[in-house]
């Protein structure tokens, strides 16, 4: 069965061609990220791995069949493609690894050797982060630009956690099996880490139970909400409420205590913010990551005194893992400061070691991974290009529209996105499905009017066409016009 998995990989891009050759091309794109993220293989085999070159993993494969798709049956996508001032994080983000790489050609750490071509390194960084972040980012832009666009991903995304409803449910009592049975393989070497609470976490397809838990809580966050506003009122017949109820259960059961408090701050913050007409608590909501980088990295806070609550809240085992993460924090801050503007580049230079070589640190966080490897100036870029969409659907939609069925998607993949973010605090788990999110709402255009009136959507998923759609801006067409 391992052999299923280098077959998959390879059979995925002409089988995403078949997408677009059978589909408008936007469903093609969004079929294609959710059912890579969801059913494609973990572990990438060493024959597909090459020097220099981005692994192929399953979100690899997905981005460059999806641009090789959009060349080749939707070309004027990318030639409409207008790049905007808020596209620089992500440009400088792509790009940074390069300057690391060539300030860290004289540095040697213990046993490990000078980086041995500087310029070719940071160039081959420079392709690896613009695949894995940069594609799905640009690809959001050119296919999800306006709201009705928008809010077929929203629905994509939606329908991407029920599917996962039966899977979960078969590894919560058999414990996670799902990938070993098909692929032959388990992906994540240490099975202990899908052990939780006298019980099993569901891991599934992808490579850790806490990736699965944030999945499952955005999906339902999305779904709570395009219920609510009433932007989708019923999927194939069966009324939404119905639907998203059992994936509340399941983020439930998914046994991440981060992800459930995630989600009902999210929730929480949309609909304090719609209910009292003030952005005050998505703002507040945003400030999260930045501040507590700012707090973490400059030493200001130590967390112990949020450890002392999680003892009380969630008992001594959780406690633990945070005050071991808050100690790794430390002393890779420490590393990281030590070249504060472009990092310390790749080679394991970003880390702590002993005396005798040993590496003692654990790197969790993504944020930590992005300033120890490519300093303030990654980290900065990073934040902007997750966080600056966020802040300009916010710009952009006054509050009192977020729950108006036809800006409701939007709102909702804001707080996703601004969730996300704030778990790249804890954990460093990529998923390139929220860049999507990114770039889509980075393309948004805005409201011209504060008066405007929004027209509603239709009840049923939209039809995508194979032209993008170009509203006039007038004042009933504001929803797609902002």
């Amino acid at each position: 069965m391992a052999a299923l998995v280098p077959l998959s990989l390879l059979a995925w891009t002409p089988i995403v061609l078949l997408l677009f050759l059978v589909m408008p091309p936007r469903r093609a794109v969004i079929c294609a990220f959710i059912a890579a993220w969801l059913f494609l293989p973990v572990n990438v085999p060493d024959a597909l791995i090459i020097r220099g070159l981005p692994e192929l993993d399953k979100m690899t494969v997905t981005c460059l069949a999806v641009l090789l798709g959009t060349v080749f049956f939707d070309p004027s996508r990318l030639l409409s493609l207008r790049f905007k001032r808020f596209d620089i994080p992500m440009i400088l983000w792509c790009l940074v690894p390069l300057f690391s790489s060539l300030t860290n050609n004289d540095t040697t750490i213990y046993d490990h050797p000078p980086i041995p071509n500087p310029l070719y390194d940071g160039l081959s960084e420079v392709l690896k982060q613009s695949v894995t972040w940069g594609l799905p980012y640009l690809i959001g832009r050119v296919y999800f630009n306006n709201l009705t666009a928008l809010r077929e991903l929203a629905i994509g995304i939606f329908v991407g956690g029920l599917v996962y409803i039966p899977l979960c449910l078969f590894e919560l009592k058999m414990s996670p099996q799902l990938h070993f049975l098909v692929y032959g393989e388990h992906p994540h070497v240490d099975f202990r880490q899908a052990m939780r609470a006298g019980g099993y976490r569901p891991t599934v397809f992808m490579a850790h139970g806490l990736m699965v838990a944030i999945w499952m809580a955005s999906a339902t966050l999305i779904g709570w909400w395009l219920w609510f506003s009433g932007s989708l009122k019923k999927l194939s017949g069966i009324p939404v409420a119905l639907l998203a109820a059992p994936l509340l259960l399941i983020t439930i059961a998914s046994k991440s205590l981060a992800s459930l408090m995630l989600m009902s701050a999210g929730l929480a913050a949309l609909y304090l913010a719609t209910r009292t007409r003030t952005r005050w608590p998505i703002i507040a909501l945003i400030a999260v990551a930045p501040c507590y980088m700012t707090l973490r990295a400059t030493g200001a806070w130590d967390g112990m005194n949020l450890v002392s609550l999680i003892t009380t809240v969630a008992g001594e085992k959780r406690a633990e893992s945070l005050e071991t993460r808050f100690i790794n924090e430390n002393l890779l801050n420490e590393r990281a400061f030590q070249k504060p503007v472009f990092g310390w580049a790749g080679w394991g230079r970003s880390r702590v070691y002993d005396r005798y070589g040993k590496d003692i640190s654990i790197t969790d966080g993504q944020w930590v991974i992005a300033v120890g490897q490519n300093g303030l100036v990654g980290l900065f870029s990073f934040t902007a290009a997750i966080l600056l969409p966020v802040w300009l659907t916010l710009k952009r939609f006054p509050i009192r529209f977020w729950a108006h069925p036809r800006v409701a998607p939007a709102a909702a993949m804001a707080v996703v996105l601004t969730l996300y973010m704030i778990d790249n605090l804890l954990n460093a788990m990529i998923n390139p499905v929220f860049m999507l999110v990114a770039g889509a709402l980075a393309g948004q255009q805005a409201i011209k009017t504060r008066k405007a009136k929004i027209r509603r959507p239709t009840q049923h998923t939209p039809t995508t066409s194979k032209t993008p759609p170009n509203p006039t801006p007038n004042t009933h067409a504001a929803a797609q016009t902002h």
